[in-house]
């Protein structure tokens, strides 16, 4: 497409036909200035500020100790590996609780002294309940790499981590949260989001226009496709793209793996409050373990236990026990 098209699209200077159905919220930028963070909402914004970004924000308004520390962190994770961001996210946010709990212990002038790593644990606790291992240690060998570079390969991974912590503590270090700055701890929270995230898939409100269109009236449709037909021929097979995510949900972090599992983990299209949704697959006995499927169950058995080797763990549930 012509890119005179996808900006007058943009800005809102031109609209296809029956978009007044496919009404979007407008995205807005960051509050603190940079260009990295976009939102749905004021009050999703203003949620993210509070809770970790107001750290992790390179623009005017950045509460972190160097913005230009910060920028060469965002840039190593953004050239390496994206998870290093998520840890981040992962100190900035105990950080901010830590200041927010011990500005509340002090306000009500409680009698009893709190210390320190008193509301540092407690400020950490969200986190706390999620399962953990050092990145380096946790993630399976690659096919391409030989078990006999597998010493170098993992010694490789944790001095990346160590050169991501190593900017993100010149960007953003308290001396009062100096525990959360550790390499130990740092890689256990890496390590904790490559053996915990869920996926989150959100159908394309694309595709979905696409399908109104090809559903009118042959009248309507014929007019509409007049206008349509060029984008849907540019987009060619990505129109149906979905929209992918990623989020880490400590409880659901908690359940184990089956490959005949009695419930599912996922998050519908109405759950608009941030959570995961667990649901029972099938009757769930008393005293019966919820267990989800990390991974595709319907797959031959060495095919899953290949995909489950990045979990650290050989599968025995009944049905590879019957399939081995």
């Amino acid at each position: 497409l012509p890119q005179e098209v996808v900006s007058s699209l943009m800005n809102g200077e031109m609209a296809l036909p029956h978009t007044d159905k496919f009404l979007l919220p407008s995205p807005l930028s960051c509050p603190g200035g940079c260009q990295e963070a976009l939102y749905c909402s004021e009050s999703c914004a203003e949620a993210d500020w509070e809770s970790s970004h107001s750290l992790l924000c390179t623009g005017e308004k950045s509460e972190s100790v160097s913005r230009d520390a910060l920028g060469e962190f965002i840039k190593h994770a953004n050239e390496t590996n994206e998870i290093f961001l998520l840890a981040a996210k992962v100190i900035a946010f105990t950080i901010l609780r830590y200041r927010k709990l011990k500005a509340e212990h002090v306000n009500k002038q409680a009698k009893q002294s709190v210390s320190k790593q008193s509301l540092l644990l407690a400020a950490w606790k969200p986190v706390s309940i999620g399962y953990k291992r050092r990145w380096w240690d946790c993630i399976a060998l690659p096919e391409n790499v030989d078990p006999s570079d597998e010493e170098a390969f993992r010694m490789q991974l944790k001095n990346l981590a160590c050169t991501s912590l190593e900017l993100l503590k010149t960007a953003i270090f308290d001396k009062e949260c100096e525990a959360l700055f550790s390499l130990d701890i740092y890689g256990n929270i890496i390590g904790m989001f490559e053996l915990n995230n869920l996926d989150l898939v959100v159908a394309s409100p694309v595709e979905d226009y696409f399908l109104y269109i090809d559903d009118l009236p042959d009248a309507e449709k014929e007019a509409a496709e007049e206008i349509t037909r060029p984008f849907l021929d540019a987009l060619g097979d990505e129109y149906s793209d979905c929209c992918q995510g990623t989020a880490f949900f400590p409880l659901q972090s908690c359940i184990n793996h089956s490959c005949c599992p009695n419930a599912k983990a996922f998050k519908r299209e109405e759950d608009r409050d941030g959570q995961t949704v667990i649901i029972a697959s099938r009757r769930i006995s008393k005293n019966e373990e919820v267990t989800i499927s990390y991974i595709d169950e319907e797959l031959p058995y060495k095919e899953r236990q290949a995909l489950l080797a990045d979990y650290g763990f050989i599968c025995k549930c009944p049905k590879c026990l019957q399939d081995f």
